[in-house]
């Protein structure tokens, strides 16, 4: 199947990337934009290690074909940049091996930037879509729960 030229808009830059129609986005960040923070987990849409945002809303890119982010503002968790978020995570020590943090991160980024205060069943509801085998939620929790808009 022949390639074709897109552009795609990742983490505030037109990038041209050249993909053919079944092409996953998680497979162009990486291997075309060297952008490796997004990770390939179950590459079924399971364990939300891929998360990426379009247009502020969190997507498994792993499932996603990448036709599907032209003309979308992607972001990836290179483009947060120190975010409270990440802060959040690194003081309450929400990781063990890191892979599945970057998924994490910005589908947590995604719930902070609604701007609209959160409750422990919330953060519940919200960290389901994400799988990490090596540690308790507990920590993850803490550090979503820091981040919570006052009421």
């Amino acid at each position: 199947m022949p390639k074709r030229e897109v552009v795609l808009h990742v983490n505030g830059v037109e990038r041209v990337v050249l993909i053919r129609p079944a092409d996953v986005l998680l497979d162009v960040l990486r291997a075309q934009l060297g952008l490796t923070g997004a990770k390939p987990g179950c590459e079924n849409g399971d364990c939300g290690a891929c998360t990426v945002l379009l247009g502020g809303e969190p997507y498994k890119s792993c499932i996603m074909l990448a036709i599907e982010g032209v003309g979308q503002s992607i972001t990836t968790v290179e483009g947060l940049r120190d975010a409270p978020v990440q802060r959040a995570f690194a003081s309450c020590y929400a990781f063990q091996c890191g892979y599945c943090t970057p998924g994490f991160i910005m589908n947590v980024h995604a719930l902070v930037q609604r701007g609209i205060p959160f409750d422990e069943c919330e953060v519940v509801q919200w960290l389901e879509s994400n799988i990490c085998r090596c540690t308790s939620y507990e920590e993850i929790e803490k550090a979503v729960q820091s981040l919570s808009p006052p009421r």
